[in-house]
């Protein structure tokens, strides 16, 4: 009699070789990139940094989403899903860190108060983790669809003021000239993502921006400097911007962040369990949120941003049906490398704001539509659902549509305030549990799995 033959590995735990690994890995990059690259860009530039320290700032959060994804994919001991599943900086946090900008008397102070509350966020979610993968109950569709909206609809203004050009001030700001070259990048975008397949239709934005930048070299508005300055090799130096400060307002903006990124991370687990064919139970939940806590709490000391899924790449899993775990790890290692060589991470500093613009229309546009197919499945035939999403979604908007709202307010009470997505919310987690789990309506919940808000924003990326 044969021996019994040994077991082959789970397709998420298969190791490819090299050259698969090294190409789907960097196809991964390529989806995310513009991803990780515009919070740090949107931030940096409302602090006024200079080019070559948005270029460090930018490498910082690559290096740092790259030991986030090694978390997630690799792990130790509890930490870590083993999916494979890509971490990188996450948009809801964009908003609240410009709202702590905004309300600073010194804007050299604005990254180490921002460094600050990302620490205590990530470290407050790590001891959090567990409970909160039994809680997720309490957010169904209706609360993740909401707050997943609210996301894009926050960030389209400043695609919008990408768009104008690159200083407010300027007499030519908003001139034919910028606009003309934020609609030429956004139809190149659209263009690629119509008529192309596969690999290139995946990296249509990044392939819109190096376009855009071309076509803006004859228009002057190209700077090369940030390149020509940068060093090829280099290492984001811990607690360059400062040593972390610690205020309340701010930390409480970010743990409100922190519990919409988890939230996320949740549905997105779920649905990749699923699209891998190993479905994610409350252990690998857990070991998921501790993997983004954890790269949360430590990317500030080499100056990066909170860390979190990165849905569209959930919907690459699907599309390529590569399931290993190793290639977005070795995706993860690529993202390091990027962040080692400053000169690289400078390459996106290149970029026109007016170009960026353009891409962002649609890259931030995806995220709010990614939000409205959520609602599609979350129940909005019962009237109480309903009512949660319009007022979760108004109160969320009013930071938008009437930036002098909470004029009245102390300052510090306006870094959660001006912050839509965090009033947003805590809005809508309230509504849900008013309107579907407290009194006799308690038995009309929304029963919706999370696992579809996730496979909803894995189909159209966030």
């Amino acid at each position: 009699m044969s021996a019994n033959p040994v077991a082959a590995p789970h397709p998420v735990d298969q190791k490819l070789p090299a050259l698969k690994l090294a190409t789907s890995g960097l196809q991964h990059v390529a989806a995310m990139y513009a991803g990780v690259v515009a919070p740090p860009l949107i931030v940096g530039a409302a602090v006024g940094l200079s080019g070559t320290d948005l270029a460090f700032l930018t490498g910082a959060c690559l290096f740092t989403a790259g030991l986030a994804t090694f978390l997630q994919t690799l792990g130790f001991w509890k930490i870590g899903a083993r999916l494979p599943f890509v971490n990188g900086v996450t948009f809801a946090g964009v908003a609240p860190m410009t709202a702590i900008v905004a309300a600073s008397h010194d804007k050299s102070d604005a990254l180490p108060v921002i460094f600050g509350a990302v620490m205590v966020a990530g470290v407050l979610g790590f001891l959090a983790a567990p409970f909160f993968c039994k809680a997720v109950r309490f957010f169904p569709p209706v609360v993740t669809g909401s707050v997943i909206t609210l996301i894009g609809v926050s960030l389209l203004p400043v695609a919008f003021g990408w768009a104008q050009g690159p200083d407010p001030a300027a007499h030519d700001y908003g001139s034919a000239k910028y606009l003309g070259l934020a609609a030429a990048t956004l139809v190149i975008v659209l263009l690629l993502r119509r008529f192309t397949r596969g690999f290139v239709k995946q990296i249509a934005v990044l392939l819109g921006l190096i376009a855009g930048t071309v076509v803006a070299i004859p228009l002057g508005v190209t700077d090369f400097g940030p390149v020509a300055d940068a060093d090829v090799i280099g290492f984001p130096t811990p607690f360059h911007f400062g040593t972390p400060q610690f205020h309340l307002a701010a930390i409480l903006s970010l743990c409100v962040v922190m519990v919409v990124s988890m939230t996320e991370s949740t549905a997105d687990m779920l649905a990749l369990g699923e699209i891998v064919e190993r479905p994610a139970d409350e252990r690998t939940i857990a070991a998921g949120l501790r993997a983004d806590t954890l790269g949360t709490a430590i990317s500030p000391l080499f100056n990066g941003f909170m860390c979190s899924a990165f849905a569209q790449n959930i919907g690459l899993v699907a599309m390529t049906r590569v399931r290993s775990r190793f290639v977005v790890a070795a995706g993860g290692g690529f993202l390091v490398l990027m962040g080692l060589c400053p000169m690289a991470a400078s390459l996106i500093a290149v970029v026109p704001p007016p170009v960026l613009g353009g891409a962002g229309v649609v890259l931030f546009g995806s995220v709010a539509a990614s939000g409205i197919q959520t609602l599609a499945r979350a129940g909005l035939d019962r009237d109480n659902n309903v009512l949660i999403v319009a007022v979760s979604l108004a109160v969320g908007i009013i930071p938008i549509t009437a930036p002098h709202f909470y004029h009245a307010f102390p300052q510090t009470v306006r870094i959660v305030l001006d912050s839509g997505i965090s009033t947003g919310c805590v809005a809508a987690v309230l509504l849900n549990l008013v309107f579907n789990h407290l009194g006799r309506d308690g038995q009309a919940r929304d029963v919706t799995h999370p696992m579809e808000a996730g496979e909803e924003i894995a189909a159209a990326g966030h």
